[in-house]
């Protein structure tokens, strides 16, 4: 499979980022990238900075707080993962990634002070850190207004949490990443607690009783302001449209009423909630406490987009990808493709990694497919197609499940069942169970 990231010196500085350890090295210190960040000048506290923890809906959430403060007229850095097709994905700038010159242009500012660093740590930055340090660089030299920042995996110990954020945002928290954060969800609620500085304000989307009283116990220690989804802001009203729904919200300073969201499923109307809270609370220097404007408020979220989340990539029959890569993500796909969609016939193709819960991510699909093609993705972390039909079988029946042994096979089968009836406008085909699978499929389907 032929990647965007494969040429010319972009290509180089790619394959040495991508030498280093990666996240999974998981090493709860901030020491590395502090170090980093110190002789780089602390770039991270050139601009404030709105940080976004969680669960599910993360890179969503930061898109639409991204395309809001755009529209208020501010130059805005955005820093997401994990990326679809590029690296260069993570790091953008005015709602686009930063071209394959600046990229290169910045690792290569960053790469002497990363030997320097290196030689003075026990274990070398990895792979995340490296790209961390090179965000909030460009950001810092661009110069932005304001950094929407996406934690990694986790938040008190994550590599971006060396910021302070005016404006934490927390979104669902739900069991992934056990095995580094936790297997209970207090314990992965306190992680993601961490980026919960004193004085900043919280945005906190609906969360499990047991994960609220965690963050609420922590917003108490800091003396942060708390905003609640359900309570201080909130969806108040979502009717599904062509194309997407629409959507009424209230917000910390006012409703917002008829606002059309281009994206499916109760969970996005629940992640626009959180991100107009999260700008409403945010004031840029000399704005003060102001109430967003209808009109820019509206013309923001009718522009915005999420590449990869319950995105249709064709028409007849109907072919959606979407990122899911854990129980809550999935379960809330399922509920957002029930809602949005008509289906008389939905095949799906499932890859997963192999340290997940794949039986948690293949329950909530039992009752939305009709029949089921595993494969594996580009990942070597790729759970084996064998291994993954033996589980599918647990959920579905063998009957119904289809092993293949690469995603483009997997594709064509699925697109072959699904046209069995002979009746493309009620017949769809699912992609997903990992961001990995998303981001190939999106290729191999013309993507942009």
């Amino acid at each position: 499979m032929t990647r965007q990231d494969d040429s010319g010196e972009y290509g180089s500085v790619v394959a040495a980022i991508r030498a280093r350890p990666v996240e999974w090295d998981f090493d709860p210190a901030l020491d590395r990238i502090a170090a980093l960040l110190d002789v780089l000048g602390q770039p991270q506290r050139a601009y404030p900075v709105i940080h976004i923890a969680g669960t599910n809906g993360k890179s969503s959430v930061a898109r639409m707080t991204d395309a809001l403060l755009r529209e208020r007229g501010l130059r805005v850095g955005r820093y997401t993962s994990p990326h679809l097709a590029t690296m260069r994905e993570r790091i953008s700038v005015d709602g686009e990634p930063i071209s394959e010159e600046r990229f290169a242009a910045t690792y290569r500012d960053v790469e002497p002070y990363l030997e320097l660093v290196d030689a003075g740590q026990d274990q070398r930055l990895s792979f995340f850190e490296v790209l961390t340090a090179m965000a909030y660089a460009a950001f810092a030299d661009t110069p932005v207004d304001v950094a929407v920042v996406e934690t990694g995996m986790g938040g008190t110990w994550d590599a971006t949490n060396v910021a302070d954020g005016q404006v934490a945002v927390i979104t669902p928290i739900a069991f992934d990443h056990t095995d580094y954060l936790g297997t209970e969800i207090e314990q992965i609620a306190a992680e993601k607690a961490g980026i919960i500085k004193p004085g900043s304000v919280v945005v906190m989307a609906a969360q499990q009783p047991a994960a609220a009283e965690v963050l609420l116990r922590r917003i108490a220690d800091t003396g942060a302001t708390v905003a609640r989804e359900g309570l201080e802001f909130g969806v108040v009203n979502r009717e599904v449209a062509l194309g997407g729904q629409q959507i009424s919200v209230k917000g910390l300073r006012g409703g917002y009423e008829d606002l059309f969201l281009p994206l499916h499923g109760a969970h996005q109307a629940a992640n626009a909630a959180c991100a107009i809270a999260a700008v409403e609370a945010f004031a840029a220097p000399g704005e003060g406490d102001v109430r967003l404007d209808d009109d820019l408020v509206r013309n923001a979220l009718a522009g915005v987009d999420s590449p990869g989340r319950l995105e249709v990539m064709r028409r007849s029959p109907t072919v959606m990808v979407d990122a899911a890569h854990n129980p809550a993500g999935m379960a809330a796909t399922a509920a957002a493709v029930e809602d949005a969609f008509t289906f008389t016939r939905l095949v799906g193709v499932v890859a997963a990694m192999a340290d997940k819960d794949v039986v948690g991510l293949l329950e909530p699909l039992e009752p939305l497919l009709t029949e089921l093609v595993v494969t594996r993705n580009s990942s070597p972390r790729s759970m084996p197609v064998e291994e993954l039909a033996e589980l599918a079988v647990q959920v579905f029946g063998a009957e119904r499940v289809h092993p293949a042994p690469q995603l483009d096979d997997a594709i064509d089968a699925a697109v072959t069942l699904a046209e069995e009836t002979g009746e493309f406008s009620g017949t769809g085909v699912l992609i997903t169970g990992s961001v990995v699978t998303a981001g190939d499929a999106r290729l191999l389907l013309g993507g942009r």
